[in-house]
């Protein structure tokens, strides 16, 4: 994972990550390519905040309540969507009852895609598509069942499966 992509835009106008937006004023979308990849995430700092940042419904930043990096209010999403000349954040990293989560005035869409998390939380998934304008349209699902498999089995190759 140490070299997968931090983030990407999508059409120009959407930035998706998995955490959320930096919180220190005045970071760019070059300022996050020249990020160093090829080791492990630090505990604070642009990288930690775009894996491990939340969205908050208040203005400012606050420490996180997860005990790693930030929560981040509208006024951040605003002010970095507008300094990047972007419309929409995109990002995950937190269950959804109903699978996604509009914030900050429609400037910020958590999207979480596993249903029932865990097994035991009961949300839906979503995903969403986007068009050539990059308006969001969301499919929501509900978990299916799966099948009576030992956890782990299929780690243990074909084998594990009829033990």
């Amino acid at each position: 994972f140490s070299h997968m992509p931090l983030a990407s835009v999508v059409g120009g106008k959407v930035f998706v990550t998995h955490g959320g937006l930096p919180t220190e004023p005045g970071v760019t979308l070059q300022d996050i390519r020249k990020i160093t990849r090829g080791c492990e995430p630090p505990n604070q700092g642009l990288m930690s905040d775009l894996l491990w940042a939340d969205p908050q419904p208040f203005p400012g930043k606050s420490p996180s309540k997860r005990g790693v990096g930030y929560s981040f209010g509208p006024d951040i999403t605003e002010s970095f969507l507008k300094r990047n000349d972007l419309q929409l954040l995109v990002r995950s990293h937190e269950v959804k009852d109903e699978g996604y989560l509009v914030e900050h005035g429609g400037k910020t869409i958590t999207v979480f895609s596993a249903p029932n998390y865990c097994d035991s939380m009961g949300n839906k998934g979503a995903f969403i598509h986007f068009d050539e304008t990059c308006e969001p349209k969301f499919t929501q699902y509900e978990a299916v069942p799966h099948p009576n498999v030992r956890p782990m089995a299929y780690a243990a190759g074909m084998g594990g499966l009829f033990m």
